[in-house]
C-alpha cells in the first residue's frame, strides 16, 4: 500500500550511528545511498527515509504518529529495544505483548534522538518465529 515513509532530523550523522544499528536489529537493510538521507528497506518496495526537512526549517516530531516495523521475531524486538536505547533512543513501551491489539501482538515502543517514535512489532505465535 505504501510507498515509503519519511521521518525527519536536525542530525543526520546522530541519526546514523542510531538507525544503522537499530536497523540492523530486524534485519533492514540499505538498499541504496542517497546524499543528504538515510534510506532502508528494499529498493522495489516499502523504504523508510531519514532526512532533514526539503524546506530548511527544523525537523518536528508529530503527536499521535509512529512508523511500525515488522520484526522477524520476539526476540528481534527485544534486539531492537537494546538498540535503540544504546544508541541514544529512549523507551516509550518495553517489549511485551499488547493483547488489546490481537493475541500475539508482541510490541516494544521507542523514540529515535529526534523525538520520532518506532514500534517493532511481531505478529507471530511464540514457537511460530519466522
Amino acid at each position: 500500500m505504501f510507498s515509503h515513509v519519511t521521518l525527519g532530523t536536525r542530525d543526520l550523522d546522530r541519526a546514523r550511528a542510531f538507525y544503522e544499528p537499530v536497523m540492523a536489529t530486524l534485519g533492514i537493510g540499505q538498499p541504496f545511498n542517497m546524499t543528504g538521507a538515510l534510506v532502508f528497506g528494499e529498493a522495489a518496495g516499502m523504504k523508510l527515509f531519514i532526512l532533514e526537512p526539503f524546506d530548511g526549517r527544523p525537523a518536528a516530531r508529530g503527536n499521535g504518529n509512529h512508523v511500525a516495523l515488522v520484526a522477524p521475531s520476539r526476540a528481534a524486538v527485544h534486539a531492537f529495544h537494546t538498540a535503540a536505547l544504546q544508541h541514544g533512543g529512549t523507551d516509550t513501551g518495553i517489549p511485551g505483548l499488547r493483547p488489546h491489539y490481537h493475541a500475539n501482538y508482541y510490541a516494544a515502543y521507542v523514540r529515535d534522538p529526534d523525538g520520532n517514535k518506532l514500534q517493532a512489532v511481531c505478529h507471530h505465535e511464540v514457537g511460530a518465529d519466522a
